[in-house]
């Protein structure tokens, strides 16, 4: 059965989750709808939707001036089975002592690593992306050098894992959220996967905005491997919710974007403690003064 995507630019984060919205209620439906912010420092945003029927190309131009977007580009898809096709092709991944794999690859697990199993899904994290290699980096040298965290939150956390690399190697539960529904399905299910039940509690919200989440502060450590634009906003929410000397572990950002990440960070009472590059993208290791 062939598969059609229809993609699409505008400006600004507010229009383009309410062009998603509306994309939602088209006939034929879509099978699913997602909205990225392009990583160019443009401010513009991508909107698309896939269709297992084609879709209405006149609706679509409707939405889009509408919405004042970009007309919508319309494509047949190959008939392939994507995750299968993921699976084959991703290979394990080592962040430190944290090893990432699928369960293809379950083989390979070598002795004494800290074992994470991801599958190829929806969410996002597989473990293969500089971001999230980065913040498990990270995460490798906080504990070795004897840190122990007994209050941890991942805030948008896709597969939960870095949720689940926390509870690994911590005594603690840890709190995982999402603000979109799908992922933290996913996430439960890796939890599921690897044996974490009742060790990773995953809710939907956006940023702190939980009771479970208000409840459970201040944190020791909070990662947060999203986008600049959150992290920049949630800067003051993180000095509220993160005790004196804990730590936020930040990603999701370019490396030309650092220094404004950091600067909003500083000005909210935290001291940077580390930072690495991982191609073009950068973690930031942050301390609550």
């Amino acid at each position: 059965m062939p598969t059609y995507s229809a993609l699409t630019t505008l400006a600004g984060e507010e229009p383009a989750r309410a062009l998603a919205e509306a994309m939602e209620a088209m006939e034929p439906e879509p099978s699913g709808v997602g909205v990225f912010e392009i990583e160019d420092g443009s401010g513009r945003w991508e909107v698309g939707g896939y269709f297992t029927e084609a879709p209405d190309q006149a609706g679509l131009a409707l939405l889009a001036a509408i919405h004042t977007a970009q007309p919508f580009a319309v494509s047949e898809l190959p008939d392939i089975d994507w995750v299968a096709k993921v699976r084959r092709e991703l290979s394990p991944v080592e962040a430190g002592r944290f090893f990432v794999y699928g369960s293809h690859d379950a083989d390979k697990v070598p002795e004494g690593s800290v074992s994470l199993l991801i599958e190829a899904a929806m969410a996002f994290g597989t473990g293969h992306h500089g971001t999230t290699q980065g913040c498990l980096r990270a995460l490798d040298r906080l504990d070795r050098a004897g840190v122990v965290a007994r209050n941890v939150v991942d805030i948008g956390c896709g597969t939960a894992v870095l949720a689940m690399a926390a509870a690994r190697i911590w005594p603690d539960p840890v709190l995982a959220s999402d603000i979109d529904a799908v992922a933290v399905e996913v996430a439960e299910a890796n939890v599921l996967a690897n044996g974490l039940e009742g060790r990773v509690r995953c809710v939907e919200a956006a940023g702190f905005e939980h009771p479970e989440l208000k409840a459970a502060a201040p944190f020791d450590l909070v990662f947060a491997n999203i986008l600049k634009g959150p992290l920049v906003e949630l800067a003051p929410q993180m000095a509220a919710h993160i005790g004196p000397k804990g730590y936020a572990i930040l990603s999701g950002l370019l490396v030309e974007q650092a220094a404004e990440v950091i600067a909003a960070y500083l000005t909210a009472g935290f001291d940077l403690d580390s930072r690495e590059d991982i191609g073009e993208w950068a973690t930031l290791v942050l301390r609550r003064k």
